[in-house]
């Protein structure tokens, strides 16, 4: 920024990001409102929360360390944080950020680098699923953001205790969670134990010893019979309609080996060979449409597209900041910038990537881009040339949320 004024000094700009007592939690409060009013959209609305990783080669930034990086798709040193997306019908941009501290960033050994990176002293360890219930506790208690769904991947739909922080705000999820998960597709009966006579008497509800054990969300995929399934289309793409099989089947999650809430597992199968299954949890009420499913189940790359775009256009991931303050500044500067372009792109009179993702008649021409990496996915090769250019896929955006489409019948439901 410092190269691009006529007068720019790098160094003030340096202090200014690194050191400098402006407060961004202000700012991304202003910033979120600002969202609010470009692309807020309360019928089509939805948090994304995903994993966010800096590779590092040293020791000294705030937080680095040897684990799991998404960005690299290995252990790695590197920086890791949880960032939450807004996506509507309009557009997305990131309006959030946590910044994840190993927990050997809080043992005595790192007490001098804490204290030289600048790490508040109130800091206590979370895990990132934490981090995430704590970005969607206070975007939706602040109210800005009109939003009534929250998605995620695995790694943190794998957290019960984040799904019932969410459900506990009254928003629904809709969480992608390993095959492993089990539920079970009747609530089975509980009991106290019979005292033994000895010792004190049992107080603690188990299952029933009769009652069917709970079943693996693949294995429920596999009991399913071939009418259960139903073919629809989840997005529009550059190469065509991106088309799955899905099954809806309500179920109730296990808890600490208790039967918890009732929830909808949602089985999304991909038509190609070998089909490839995604299963999903969600605390959405029984009477909710499966249109409504199919389409949040897509909206998960809302978020991949806006971290990709910040790191490749704007910088989210080439600073020279190794303090808390520095990190927080410079990630709060580039959301910022990423509105910035959609907010113009939108003044202007430009087209705004939607659900649909309909090619531009920039992009048509020379076929679809090859999809970004996840920010946080299981280990996959990085494609040769990772950059997408934001002037290109800001593409058109329809003006309501995208239906499913089911492919049995010619009939938008």
């Amino acid at each position: 920024m410092a190269l691009a004024l006529a007068d720019g000094d790098v160094q003030a700009m340096q202090q200014f990001i690194s050191v400098g007592a402006w407060d961004d939690g202000t700012l991304l409060e202003r910033h979120q409102a600002l969202v609010a009013e470009s692309l807020g959209d309360p019928p089509t609305g939805v948090l994304i929360i995903d994993g966010c990783d800096f590779p590092k080669q040293g020791r000294e930034s705030v937080g680095v360390a040897p684990q799991w990086c998404g960005a690299l798709g290995k252990v790695a040193n590197c920086q890791a944080s949880v960032v939450a997306c807004y996506a509507s019908a309009r557009g997305y941009t990131l309006v959030d950020r946590r910044l994840y501290l190993p927990e050997r960033w809080f043992s005595e050994a790192y007490q001098e680098r804490r204290q030289r990176c600048g790490v508040p002293a109130d800091q206590q360890p979370r895990t990132e699923p934490e981090l995430a219930a704590e970005l969607i506790t206070t975007l939706h208690r602040r109210g800005v953001l009109p939003f009534q769904w929250v998605t995620c991947d695995e790694h943190f739909g794998n957290n019960p205790a984040l799904l019932d922080a969410v459900a506990a705000a009254d928003v629904y999820y809709l969480a992608e969670v390993p095959h492993s998960t089990r539920v079970w597709r009747e609530r089975p009966p509980t009991v106290v134990p019979p005292s033994r006579g000895r010792g004190r008497p049992p107080t603690r509800e188990r299952v029933a010893p009769d009652a069917p054990a709970p079943v693996r969300v693949d294995q429920l995929a596999e009991q399913l019979a071939a009418d259960q399934w139903t073919p629809a289309v989840i997005k529009e793409g550059a190469k065509g309609p991106l088309a799955a099989e899905f099954a809806f089947v309500r179920a109730v999650a296990v808890r600490a080996a208790l039967p918890g809430p009732a929830v909808w597992v949602v089985l999304r199968r991909s038509r190609g060979e070998p089909p490839e299954l995604k299963t999903y949890l969600s605390n959405a009420p029984a009477e909710t449409p499966h249109p409504t499913l199919v389409w949040v189940s897509g909206m998960r790359w809302p978020v991949e597209s806006a971290i990709l775009e910040c790191k490749s256009e704007l910088g989210l991931d080439q600073y020279e900041v190794r303090g808390w303050v520095g990190w927080h500044h410079h990630l709060a500067m580039t959301f910022l910038a990423h509105h910035f372009l959609v907010r113009l792109r939108l003044q202007l009179g430009g087209k705004i990537t939607g659900a649909h993702r309909t090619p531009s008649a920039r992009t048509a021409g020379r076929g679809a881009a090859p999809p970004p990496p996840r920010c946080r996915a299981r280990p996959r090769p990085r494609p040769a040339d990772p950059a997408a250019q934001l002037r290109g896929v800001l593409l058109p955006s329809p003006a309501h949320r995208p239906a499913a489409r089911y492919l049995m019948s010619d009939v938008t439901l």
